[in-house]
């Protein structure tokens, strides 16, 4: 546990005493996406020091948040998980996104995208989504170096790292991307203004748009 605390019985201060720390939600965003050996989050983290993500992924376990996993067989490296307690702040930190991302337009200097950021991004795009029973369409999306890729199948959509192969659409984009899934900029323009670049069939580019629509997009159509 932190030596932070506020000195309430509160649930909320609880919680902001074990997840309020300086790089712990970022820490649970990229485990959020998968499990990650340590020099996995170091270089997913670009920035945080080595003594913090440490210290943090010890108080994390001392929560029953995150768990380690010792090496087996030819692993020589611990893996870090979250915990079916640690799995709860899912839609916490789903909902930490939505509204942080209300109030993002261009990226500021220095600022990067991961591929946990958009991976995470874009799961939380698919779960505000609803694809039809009979779709069965894979698109991988491209921004920077990153590479993740979506899947909407039997009613599912999906979103997970890397690219997959006989992708029915890939699409290459910047930081547009997000006024996309805002609903502030159309598929249509987002393609003709050079915002993203598809290599496929374009309408597969609408549906994407169309179904990936976060629901922030009225506050950012409000504040642009």
């Amino acid at each position: 546990m932190t030596n932070q605390h506020y000195g309430q019985f509160c649930g909320l201060a609880r919680a902001a005493e074990i997840v309020g720390q300086r790089w712990t939600l970022l820490i649970l965003r990229d485990l959020s996406v998968g499990s990650r050996r340590y020099s996995e989050l170091v270089a997913g983290l670009p920035g945080i020091p080595t003594n913090t993500l440490a210290t943090r992924l010890k108080e994390l376990e001392d929560e029953g948040i995150v768990a380690r996993t010792a090496p087996t067989g030819t692993e020589r490296s611990v893996v870090y998980r979250l915990t079916s307690r640690g799995e709860e702040l899912g839609p916490a930190l789903d909902a930490l996104s939505r509204w942080g991302a209300g109030g993002m337009r261009e990226p500021r200097d220095g600022e990067i995208v991961t591929t946990s950021s958009i991976t995470a991004a874009l799961r939380v795009a698919a779960g505000d989504g609803v694809a039809p029973a009979d779709w069965d369409t894979v698109y991988n999306v491209r921004v920077g170096e990153v590479e993740v890729h979506v899947v909407m199948r039997d009613g599912a959509i999906t979103a997970d790292p890397g690219f997959a192969e006989d992708a029915d659409l890939e699409i290459t984009a910047g930081p547009g991307i997000r006024d996309v899934l805002a609903g502030t900029l159309s598929a249509q323009d987002a393609v003709e203004t050079g915002a993203v670049a598809l290599d496929g069939d374009p309408a597969l580019f609408e549906r994407f748009a169309d179904t990936l629509r976060v629901p922030y997009s009225v506050h950012l159509a409000e504040t642009a």
